[in-house]
């Protein structure tokens, strides 16, 4: 059986989440799917699917190798594009979501350079910090910060992310340096009070285990905001400690208008993502749009700037 006939079967079943769905797009039975399944699993030696008559779900090893099988068929897509269209040529319109904050200070200054390389390409750029269905509302890719819990799309990894604790020099010369997240129950605490972000609270390392921590603003301070920026910029001012992306106070940090501490118990980091649906045929623009930002996010300085 053709390999990657296998894998571009478990990236469709994965996509749309059953043998049935998949087979109808393939215009084949449910069994040749499930034989296909069957097949890469016994050839690779682990369990992709954990399958039952209501249900299909990605084991860890799965979900770790669909975005393998992801990025491969985009790239033999990109590929075979290329040669048969002697070197194709990127056109059309793009359409591109973002959270608010993180593209207003990363996606959208971005956008000016990628279309000076590509004059026959138009975008539209929607900054909302909802989570949009880019499949029922039409968007060709989104841009996210976090964990991805949908697997029904594909993902690919564009940069670290981590949250670090903050607060100006002369907050801390003031109030003291916490040496333990315990010790932030002592501290004026900059929290959002959007129920949507941060549910959980603020995630620190602690002896080994993750553990999160919500400081509550009736005991830890007198200010909480449902916007982000609002909270950097009290930061900024002074007011308090704040729990920020790296994306958001690299610059302030390198200048020195902010300082991280408990460094020692900062959580793993998570990701900054390219999100499309799936397709094994990616519009070139799109792909170009991810390359873009791929070239720029991973250099060393660009999150100084």
């Amino acid at each position: 059986m053709d390999k990657l006939k296998q894998i571009e079967s478990f990236a469709l079943v994965a996509a749309k989440g059953s043998l049935t769905a998949a087979a109808a797009v393939e215009g084949v039975a449910p069994a040749v799917m499930g034989r296909r399944l069957d097949a890469l699993e016994a050839r690779l030696g682990v369990k992709l699917m954990l399958r039952t008559t209501r249900r299909l779900t990605l084991t860890p090893e799965g979900q770790a190798f669909l975005e393998d099988c992801q990025r491969l068929i985009a790239a033999l897509a990109d590929a075979e594009a290329a040669v048969s269209a002697g070197g194709l040529k990127a056109s059309g319109h793009l359409r591109v979501t973002a959270p608010a904050g993180f593209g207003r200070r990363h996606v959208a200054p971005l956008v000016p350079g990628f279309l000076a390389e590509h004059a026959d390409l138009s975008l539209s750029l929607n900054l909302s910090d909802r989570v949009v269905d880019i499949v029922h509302e039409g968007f060709d890719c989104a841009v996210r910060v976090g964990d991805l819990p949908d697997s029904s799309l594909v993902s690919t990894r564009l940069a670290d992310n981590r949250r670090l604790c903050v607060a100006t020099p002369g907050y801390l010369k003031r109030a003291g340096t916490p040496t333990h997240p315990d010790e932030l129950a002592r501290h004026a605490c900059l929290t959002l009070s959007s129920e949507a972000s941060q549910v959980r609270g603020w995630a620190f390392q602690i002896d080994g285990e993750l553990r999160h921590l919500r400081p509550e603003t009736r005991t830890q301070g007198r200010l909480d905001c449902s916007d982000g920026q609002v909270l950097h910029d009290w930061c900024v001012a002074g007011l308090g400690i704040a729990w920020r992306s790296t994306w958001e106070v690299e610059a302030d940090l390198a200048a020195g208008r902010l300082v991280s501490v408990l460094d020692d118990f900062a959580a793993p980091p998570n990701g900054i993502y390219a999100v499309f649906p799936q397709s094994r045929h990616l519009p070139l623009r799109t792909r170009l749009w991810v390359e873009h930002l791929r070239a720029h996010y991973g250099r060393a300085d660009y999150w100084r700037g």
